[in-house]
């Protein structure tokens, strides 16, 4: 990895929280799970979001036949 990346990361898998692990590998397995678990975390949130502004201002539009 270049050091770009090795600083980018670094930086991510702080704000993702506390380090965890034996040794730097470790860690890293650590991070990587915690940013799968956020990435799922948002993509469920995108999902309820996206019903809830599909369905905003649903209104029945059936209408009764009035029998003459």
């Amino acid at each position: 990895m270049s050091k770009k990346k090795k600083t980018i990361w670094r930086l991510f898998a702080k704000a993702l929280g506390e380090k965890s692990g034996k040794n730097d590998r470790e860690a890293d397995i650590v991070a990587g799970i915690r940013t799968f678990i956020l990435i799922s975390y948002m993509v469920t949130n995108v999902a309820i979001v996206s019903n809830a502004v599909r369905h905003w201002n649903n209104i029945n539009t059936n209408q009764c036949e009035v029998q003459k």
